[in-house]
């Protein structure tokens, strides 16, 4: 998602100016940009902003083998595992949103993600693990894992593993936000690829406005514009991350219900919510459950959502919400 700024208007506050950090995260790059005194010291906000990447990509990356996450997932099914309070917090988060969408939302399909080829060991499809998980239902998230909030801990009763790219950025870009609050800043906006969220106005006073992707392979051209205040956004889609294979292109999201690449009618989703960890998840939810159901689950749950379906070689808004 592309962001749009202005950085030669007036401030509204004598001496502020607007200021523009970045850094890498999550194997793609965070981005701060933000209202402060020309004078504010970059360094240890910037120190700060890496150092809270860092932390949610050493928790919940299924990339490190060494991260929480990965740990978890090789744990024998059984164990107790003692985790960072920001893991737990995120996985309580994914699966009360497994249970009120539906299980259209799952962090458990990392077996599904890696016989598919989109996990850490990127490749193409294995046969022999595909066909092995069709004579063996996954047990969903919902159903596998239990959480101790007292001690910290988790563990998980099915031979299932966490994937937790669905929610993950999103709370990264939470995290980001939090730094900056922390800091005094109260004029913000950061994001994670397509996850973003926003604090108070611009330099010139004006709300912070986005532009939301044109869902194309090939092409980066906007299709819509919103205004963000004090409130996140996030996108999922079919357009960035894909693979072919036996001469059929497939979407990196797995749907929990047939346990393969999605297959439907939606290019992209894109969510309204407190929160950019609320943000990823719905919007990931929602594509999931389709054309049909995901405007119904959005309207039933008050989310503020813009689906873009593919018709041919048309493309069809249905905003709902805020995006009306």
């Amino acid at each position: 998602m592309d962001t749009w700024t202005d950085p030669g208007v007036t401030s509204l506050t004598p001496g502020n100016v607007r200021h523009a950090l970045n850094g890498l995260t999550m194997g793609t790059r965070y981005s701060a940009v933000f209202v402060a005194p020309a004078d504010i010291d970059l360094f240890l906000i910037q120190r700060a902003l890496q150092s809270a990447a860092d932390a949610v990509d050493r928790q919940m990356s299924n990339w490190q083998p060494a991260s929480d996450v990965s740990q978890f997932n090789s744990a024998p099914a059984g164990t107790w595992v003692a985790v960072a309070a920001d893991l737990l917090e995120v996985v309580e988060t994914g699966l009360e949103i497994g249970r009120r969408s539906n299980g259209a939302f799952d962090i458990g399909l990392g077996n599904v993600v890696n016989a598919w080829g989109f996990g850490p060991e990127r490749s193409v499809p294995d046969a022999a693990a595909i066909a092995a998980l069709s004579h063996t239902r996954q047990a969903s998230a919902g159903e596998g894992l239990e959480l101790d909030r007292r001690n910290i801990r988790m563990r998980r009763h099915a031979p299932m593993q966490l994937d937790l790219c669905g929610i993950a950025k999103g709370f990264g870009v939470d995290q980001l936000a939090r730094c900056l609050d922390a800091s005094g800043i109260r004029d913000y906006l950061v994001s994670i690829d397509g996850e973003l969220r926003a604090r108070g106005s611009r330099l010139d006073g004006a709300v912070w406005q986005v532009a939301i992707e044109r869902p194309d392979r090939t092409d980066r051209a906007p299709i819509a514009a919103i205004s963000l205040h004090d409130v996140a956004i996030a996108t999922s889609g079919d357009y960035r991350h894909s693979l072919d294979y036996r001469g059929r292109r497939f979407s990196h999201t797995m749907d929990p219900r047939t346990e393969r690449p999605l297959d439907n009618s939606l290019a992209s989703v894109s969510v309204l919510a407190a929160s950019a960890m609320l943000a990823d998840a719905w919007a990931t939810a929602l594509f999931v459950a389709g054309e049909n159901e995901g405007p119904v689950l959005a309207e039933a749950n008050g989310l503020d959502a813009l689906f873009i379906l593919r018709q041919g070689d048309e493309l069809l808004e249905l905003p709902i919400g805020k995006f009306e």
